[in-house]
């Protein structure tokens, strides 16, 4: 990189929630989803595992969205979400013409996790969040009821961590 390149370069704002995004990928990609949770260990499943770990963070940082780094590292988290399927559907073979209708069906799908999990999370409802993960974490998959409700004890106990801690060490990605 040149000198001038170094000087008048701007910084990806987006970047400053990396940390952030690569521990909710290495959480998404945990064993236990796929061992206990019965999460099927394919594409759809790691994305939806990966989804439902992002809900989780994004339903945590709501909690303190009044502030607007909160706000905008949510953004950011988001949108390195979206850099990172995109990446992954071009790696897949998807087309150019195709990425941006997948894109808009991955982040409409993330707004309706979020819907779905946000009231069972916040009342510490177990079945509830049950019957939302079978719908949304398995989609049409066939899994035994222990399996859906290991994984919503999972997602519980994470969401119960991450309420547990100051808003600055999840900017961190120390969760």
């Amino acid at each position: 990189m040149s000198v001038l390149s170094r000087i008048f370069a701007r910084k990806d704002p987006r970047e400053q929630a990396r940390p952030a995004y690569d521990r909710v990928v290495a959480l998404g990609r945990d064993p236990y989803w796929y061992l206990d949770g019965g999460v099927a260990d394919i594409v759809d499943g790691r994305f939806e595992a990966v989804m439902t770990v992002l809900g989780a963070v994004l339903l945590r940082l709501e909690r303190d969205d009044a502030d607007t780094t909160v706000r905008h590292f949510s953004v950011h988290l988001a949108e390195l979400f979206v850099d990172d399927m995109d990446g992954q559907l071009r790696q897949n073979g998807v087309g150019d013409l195709i990425v941006g209708k997948h894109i808009g069906k991955m982040m409409s799908a993330l707004g309706g996790r979020l819907g779905a999990y946000r009231g069972a999370l916040e009342a510490g409802d177990e079945a509830q969040l049950a019957d939302a993960l079978r719908r949304n974490l398995y989609g049409d998959a066939s899994v035994s009821d222990a399996a859906v409700a290991a994984a919503a004890q999972h997602l519980m106990a994470l969401y119960a961590r991450l309420k547990a801690l100051p808003v600055g060490a999840i900017l961190q990605g120390d969760f």
